[in-house]
């Protein structure tokens, strides 16, 4: 099992992070970002002394060219690391607590750990989630467990509420999540959904499900009856407002758990997240949630297993980009 203290002699320096990172997301065999090839490309060492940066700083970056393209790459290109200015050694032992925190880890811990600026730090942790966003999942098929919670604090709790206005005029409405548990294998989907109505959750669910060969556990919420009927295997319900809660195997505590601990880390850990980029913190909950049987040097190669074409620039995640 991999620890902080373990990472930190695997990679005394810069230069060993860069192949250690190397050794973990290629395996021995360079694939060029640009063209696709595997193996077969050579190391460019630099001509006179150490390599720098335009600006003349010394950089342990190895390159390598392409012997098909004859294009120039190095292990970062194309990935959330690509264009950083933090050092790699940083970025991976970040990595590893992302992936091994169970409550996560705040941007403002990252900035007092590593000695990051609090906008280097945010900036780093939001291109880390990016890498955990699961892209082209398949349909899931089997049994599946439904339910959607309310993500934000009480109106009498947050800064700006102005004593005889509404809080609904001046505070945003809580964010609606809802969570897909598959039964048979454990994973869990999240998404961000703007409301409950039925012809949301029909949406959000007919997206993700092969219904042809699943049924469908909920609680007794209306808004699931329309698409219930689509399951071919049947719907299932229990009726929260009876106290009824588990009626043989049908019940909705699984996804109850997830929502359980997704609560608890966001009130403990982040305090208050936007609702902007609550998105890319589902699936860092998610993919942990997802790979919680792995050890935690198995699911960060489960990660840099995800990096390849996630490039995120500070202006598309602030919105800035033209």
């Amino acid at each position: 099992m991999e620890t902080i203290t373990a990472l930190a002699s695997k990679v005394p320096n810069e230069a060993a992070a860069y192949r250690y990172l190397e050794r973990l997301r290629w395996k021995g065999r360079p694939v060029c970002p640009h063209c696709g090839v595997i193996d077969g490309h050579y190391l460019l060492k630099p001509k006179v002394g150490k390599r720098t940066t335009s600006t003349g700083r010394v950089t342990h970056r190895r390159l390598w060219k392409c012997h098909a393209c004859r294009k120039q790459f190095s292990v970062l290109v194309g990935t959330i690391f690509h264009g950083t200015k933090i050092s790699i050694r940083t970025w991976l032992f970040v990595l590893l607590e992302m992936c091994a925190s169970k409550n996560g880890i705040a941007a403002r811990e990252v900035q007092r750990k590593y000695g990051l600026t609090p906008k280097s730090a945010w900036f780093m942790t939001q291109r880390i989630r990016e890498a955990m966003v699961l892209r082209n999942p398949s349909s899931l098929i089997g049994t599946i467990v439904a339910d959607e919670a309310y993500i934000g604090g009480r109106s009498r709790h947050k800064y700006g509420t102005i004593r005889g206005e509404k809080p609904e005029k001046i505070i945003p409405p809580k964010a609606i999540v809802l969570t897909l548990v598959h039964r048979e294998s454990g994973t869990a989907r999240s998404r961000v959904i703007p409301n409950v109505t039925s012809d949301t959750l029909g949406s959000a669910l007919l997206r993700a499900v092969d219904v042809d060969r699943s049924r469908l556990f909920t609680d007794d919420h209306k808004g699931y009856d329309m698409v219930g009927r689509w399951f071919a295997l049947g719907h299932e319900t229990v009726n929260h407002g009876w106290g009824e809660y588990v009626r043989g195997e049908v019940s909705t505590n699984a996804a109850e758990n997830f929502f359980s601990q997704l609560k608890r880390s966001i009130d403990g850990t982040f305090h208050a997240v936007s609702h902007v980029h609550l998105h890319r913190y589902l699936a860092e909950f998610d993919f942990r949630y997802n790979t919680r049987h792995l050890v935690d040097s198995q699911r960060v190669s489960a990660l840099l297993g995800r990096i390849d074409k996630r490039r995120l620039t500070y202006a598309a995640l602030t919105g800035q980009a033209a």
